[in-house]
């Protein structure tokens, strides 16, 4: 565990230029998604913060005002903040800046979205695992063929059923190449999801 760069968090090396960075849902913490992530990409650097904020006790990236309700202003601030960690980490850990990939869960997924929208260039792409709109901004951001893939359950209580289509619709808006892919279970993660997670990294370049 490191809590320096602004963050408490897990740095993985590994052989290839690529990392991971690992953003946890709700209740998560710096430690939840090695195991998915050393799965998914065995040869990636992996880079796993953990949240700031705490709802109850529970690590999130931001706060929110209800269920799909977020506090804009401080999911901002929080973004901010989240790009000035990697940009510090990239250095530390002599991370290669165009290689960085989000993976991101949930909260985790949501502000990797915001990530995408106010800090572009810290991303290569991003694997959004149930993720919505976190906000919709006034200017669209470059993404310039950045892939992304979102992954989302027909039958999820807590991500309405519209909204990783919505989502999808803004970044190829931004020029993002979007991969939207839906699965029938609710919020939980699959083996099935997982699976089509790391086809999608083993694709990208």
């Amino acid at each position: 565990m490191n809590e320096e760069l602004g963050f408490t968090h897990r740095f993985v090396a590994g052989s290839d230029p690529t990392t991971l960075l690992l953003l946890h849902g709700t209740g998560g913490n710096e430690k939840d998604l090695l195991g998915l992530g050393k799965a998914l990409a065995p040869e990636a650097n992996l880079l796993s913060p953990r949240g700031k904020v705490l709802e109850n006790g529970m690590p999130r990236f931001f706060r929110r005002l209800a269920m799909g309700v977020f506090d804009v202003p401080d999911l901002m601030e929080q973004t901010h903040a989240l790009a000035q960690f990697v940009k510090e980490a990239t250095t530390a850990y002599n991370l290669d800046p165009a290689k960085i990939v989000a993976l991101g869960y949930s909260n985790g997924a949501n502000i990797a979205a915001s990530l995408l929208l106010l800090h572009p260039e810290i991303l290569a792409g991003a694997a959004l695992l149930h993720a919505m709109p976190p906000f919709y901004p006034d200017e669209l951001p470059d993404l310039d063929d950045k892939p992304i893939l979102l992954t989302a359950g027909r039958n999820d209580s807590m991500v309405p059923g519209d909204q990783a289509e919505l989502l999808g619709e803004l970044y190829r808006r931004s020029g993002a190449e979007v991969s939207v892919v839906w699965f029938p279970g609710g919020h939980e993660l699959t083996t099935q999801e997982i699976q089509v997670v790391k086809d999608w990294l083993d694709q990208s370049p």
